[in-house]
């Protein structure tokens, strides 16, 4: 009974709460209603109209014109994103960062950390215990390092050569001499004179008229002393002809000798044909005697044999880089075309290759050595300095930028401008570097034809003084360069060029091309502005000090150790 009336009880409880949330559900969909009736006619006249952009929240339509261009022609999407790149400034630091970024070849690093890993592979060779009775350390040498004195810029050509030769040919004067018979008569040309034939009846094709004489006198005067013409008749002309006229009799028959001469070119038909060939000259090799006897006829002229003289030339691929590409050591940098013209006919590969390697002093690692004396024992601690080098080189170039500074132009570290020059694919070359051994006598090569400012160039660079900007052709010839001018800018001091050399590549201040360098030097902001702690000094440090110290004080010390034993074996005395 009770849980009947429990059932009752909660039952009205439940309607009693129903109620109300049955109502609110009510009102809620009148409201909606009501809503959507007054939608209803803005919605009816919104789907009888065009649509219209502008009434869209947030829509701007010249914003989205080209997207809607971009729509029509997605191939498109790609070319403007690169277009629209090179002007972003994301992209130009990017861009930027990734060009001044160092590059590292594999065999380098390998070579680097070659050392390390000798270690790394048997460390107990290297390191050992300490005796507890104390005693000499020991002293193992360690791997030779793969430190290397410098690099150096190595260049080659590949291409076309041009080959040019020099050949001659011999002209003579051939002459040949034909005689013929000739028969000559004499004609009237007008009608006053009577007993010759008319002129005009010989043949005009073998017959001329060679001259003429007075015809006969038509009245004569005379006096005392002599008889004269008073009124002459008609001239009478004298013909000549090749072939005789039956109809009439000559007055004289003779034989005429002809003179041909003509230059035998015969031997030069290879070099007047060949279109890579120049004639440079013709002159006269048989001028003596002029006048010669031809088949009984003397012949005379200024000059009876000449010499011609040609310049030709020949294209063919070729390549010097054997030398340098057979060595292994050398890192292909890039090429750069010598000329203007294209396609390009000459091109100088350039390549970084290690100097010759020095001698170096052997370095060690050193267990502790222990001093003793009377009983007392202390380890002699043995710490490679390796932060004196940093602060020489640093302290040195203040020094040299000190000294260098140009008051009129406020820079510092400016060079000097300095080219050789070498014969494209030729033997001479007057651009030997650092990578090559000085050559003792200054005459020597310039008497093999390069000047004493090529060789002082040789000297500068070879003591490490000279950075190499680039190359240009000096001299071409059909598109071909046949002589380059290397340029280098050469500094008081290795370490004034190597500032240079890295300091550029750290503003960035590329060199400019290699006909307009002036090897300019730093502004003071420019100066400001490096950073000598990210630069590679390694060329320099054996000139400030070495980096590890040998254990030369263990032998001071035992020697004082024993002085002291021997002054108390004698007693003190």
């Amino acid at each position: 009974m009770r849980l009947i009336q429990s059932l009752r009880i909660g039952l009205l409880g439940l309607l009693a709460v129903a109620a109300p949330l049955s109502a609110q559900q009510q009102d809620a969909r009148a409201d909606g209603k009501a809503f959507g009736e007054s939608l209803r006619g803005e919605a009816q006249e919104a789907a009888k109209s065009q649509p219209n952009a502008a009434n869209l929240p947030n829509y701007d339509r010249n914003a989205v014109r080209n997207l809607e261009t971009l729509a029509d022609a997605p191939e498109r999407i790609e070319s403007n994103a690169a277009a629209a790149a090179t002007g972003h400034q994301g992209y130009r630091a990017m861009r930027d960062s990734v060009a001044n970024r160092a590059r590292f070849d594999p065999s380098e690093i390998e070579d680097v950390i070659a050392r390390s890993l000798a270690i790394n592979e048997t460390p107990l060779d290297y390191t050992s215990g300490m005796a507890i009775s104390g005693g000499q350390g020991n002293c193992v040498p360690l791997p030779t390092g793969s430190g290397s004195a410098g690099t150096y810029t190595a260049t080659c050509n590949s291409g076309t050569r041009i080959d040019q030769s020099v050949g001659q040919c011999a002209v003579p004067l051939v002459a040949s001499v034909t005689r013929r018979q000739q028969w000559h008569y004499l004609c009237n040309e007008t009608s006053t004179v009577y007993g010759y034939p008319w002129c005009s009846a010989f043949d005009g094709g073998s017959c001329r008229i060679t001259g003429y004489r007075p015809g006969p006198c038509l009245q004569w005067r005379e006096d005392q002393f002599y008889r004269y013409c008073t009124e002459p008749g008609d001239p009478i002309a004298e013909i000549t002809c090749d072939t005789p006229d039956a109809r009439y009799t000559p007055y004289a028959v003779t034989t005429d000798n002809s003179i041909d001469t003509f230059s035998d070119e015969s031997q030069c038909i290879g070099f007047a044909d060949n279109g890579d060939c120049t004639l440079d000259n013709e002159i006269c090799t048989d001028a003596d005697p002029q006048t010669r006897v031809i088949d009984g006829v003397s012949v005379t002229r200024p000059c009876w044999e000449w010499q011609r003289s040609y310049t030709c030339t020949s294209r063919e691929a070729a390549s010097d880089c054997s030398d340098i590409e057979s060595q292994g050591t050398c890192r292909f940098i890039g090429e750069e075309c010598l000329t203007d013209e294209m396609p390009c006919e000459t091109w100088e590969r350039i390549y970084e290759c290690p100097l010759p390697g020095t001698d170096i002093s052997t370095q060690y690692v050193c267990d502790g050595d222990v001093y003793c004396i009377d009983g007392s024992c202390e380890t002699i601690e043995r710490t490679a300095n390796d932060e004196f080098k940093d602060a020489a080189v640093a302290l040195h170039a203040m020094d040299e930028a000190r000294g260098q500074f140009d008051p009129n132009t406020l820079t510092l570290f400016r060079g000097t401008r300095n080219t050789c020059s070498s014969k494209v694919f030729g033997v001479l070359n007057c651009c030997k570097g650092k990578g090559f051994p000085l050559i003792p006598g200054i005459s020597l090569l310039v008497a093999l034809g390069c000047s004493r400012e090529e060789v002082l160039l040789h000297e500068r660079d070879a003591q490490g003084l000279c950075a190499y900007v680039g190359t240009y052709c000096s001299d071409k010839f059909l598109g071909v360069c046949l002589t380059k001018k290397k340029v280098y800018c050469c500094f008081e001091s290795k370490l004034s060029r190597i500032l240079q050399e890295q300091g550029r590549k750290q503003l960035p201040k590329p060199w400019d091309k290699p006909k307009e360098e002036q090897c300019e030097g730093f502004t003071l902001d420019e100066f400001a502005r490096l950073d000598l702690s990210r630069m590679d000094f390694s060329e320099v440090y054996a000139e400030f000090t070495e980096a590890a110290r040998l254990p030369d004080e263990l032998e001071t010390s035992i020697l004082i150790q024993q002085r002291i034993e021997d002054y108390y074996a004698r007693g003190g005395q």
